[in-house]
């Protein structure tokens, strides 16, 4: 998806997508970060949660995953 795409993205619109807002949330994302992973379903969201549940920063995630 591009930039502008994401941008435009409902993330209520779509049950799966707010539900991985939620569970990255839950992890210790912000809510602005964690929208931006989870627009992106070629991300794994089990190891996007678990680089943050064991001590990763968020920033250094976020580089790690895009």
């Amino acid at each position: 998806m591009v930039t502008a795409q994401l941008n435009r993205f409902d993330v209520d619109s779509d049950p799966v997508v707010r539900w991985r807002l939620d569970e990255l949330v839950r992890a210790g994302y912000s809510r602005r970060s964690a929208r931006l992973i989870a627009c992106r379903t070629d991300i794994d969201l089990h190891a996007a949660a678990d680089l943050v549940r064991r001590g990763c920063p968020v920033e250094t995630a976020l580089k790690i995953l895009f």
